[in-house]
């Protein structure tokens, strides 16, 4: 089914917004439309709605049982924040919310084998309202033989190279906010010169559950309860996950004012992608807390 507007799916989309998991992809080109629906489907999301403009709708492969809505993220005020606040919004109170784009890929603890419904209902009797995740940049090994940046098969990423800030607050003197960090690394660490400074970091507040008065800012956090923003539990480490995305390699490659001059996106660090949770784990970009 195609909704014509973000605005028709919340007035007449009860059950698009019924408690259960929810995952929002946000469309800005074709690339991987298909592949990214398909994973995300596959984790088990009860439903996955895909946001894009006409133009992709009317060209991508959109497998069967995926919610279309017409919206540009590109062009729409506020962009992937305010269209995944509206649905946060929207939604029934104890909805898990993801939100993606194209490219970009949810990786949790054991991903292959348990479904995101078993993984959140280990998270929430943790009394975890959200998942804190990294977003790790993926790229080709040669961008003159994908010009997009994108590549289906030959993903490469920074095994090594990430720190950590805590968060501070300016209202408290600049103090460390409990349990919140800043992670920094990878591609967009190496390309830092390409990279505006405001799209840098890595942390991601990737599922949120939804309650009333809540929002996503633009830099992944949740405005509306600070706790859903920390990595850990009060009293030990809990589940953590990962989302895999080429959108800082397609942006590197297709925007003029960068990919004159870059002619190689690997690094010293660089190692094979092979889809798997384990390597996320063994790597450290996740953990399964007491979930085994």
């Amino acid at each position: 089914m195609i909704h014509g507007s973000l605005d028709d799916v919340l007035s007449r989309g009860r059950a698009i917004l019924a408690r259960g998991t929810l995952a929002l992809i946000f469309a800005e080109d074709l690339a991987q439309v298909t592949a990214t629906l398909d994973h995300h489907l596959a984790r088990g999301f009860r439903t996955v709605v895909l946001l894009a403009p006409d133009w992709v709708l009317e060209s991508a492969a959109v497998p069967e049982g995926v919610v279309q809505v017409v919206h540009d993220v590109r062009t729409a005020p506020g962009g992937l924040s305010a269209a995944a606040s509206r649905v946060l919004a929207g939604a029934e109170p104890g909805t898990w919310v993801y939100a993606g784009y194209n490219a970009e890929y949810l990786y949790y603890p054991f991903c292959e084998t348990r479904t995101v419904g078993e993984m959140l209902a280990f998270h929430a009797e943790e009394r975890r309202a959200a998942l804190p995740c990294v977003t790790v940049d993926l790229y080709p090994d040669d961008p003159d033989r994908l010009p997009d940046g994108a590549t289906g098969g030959r993903a490469w990423m920074d095994a090594g190279g990430y720190y950590s800030v805590p968060v501070r607050d300016p209202a408290n003197g600049w103090a460390p906010l409990d349990r919140q960090i800043e992670i920094h690394g990878g591609l967009r660490w190496r390309m830092e010169g390409h990279v505006p400074w405001e799209r840098r970091r890595l942390d991601r507040i990737a599922l949120v559950r939804a309650d009333r008065g809540l929002s996503l800012t633009p830099d992944w956090r949740v405005a509306g309860d600070p706790e859903r923003n920390t990595v850990n539990c009060p009293w030990h480490r809990n589940l953590s996950g990962a989302v895999v995305s080429f959108r800082v390699a397609k942006a590197l490659a297709t925007n003029p004012a960068s990919r004159d001059g870059i002619h190689s996106f690997m690094g010293p660090m660089s190692v094979r992608f092979d889809g798997s949770s384990r390597q996320l784990m063994e790597l450290g970009f996740m953990e399964p807390g007491q979930w085994f």
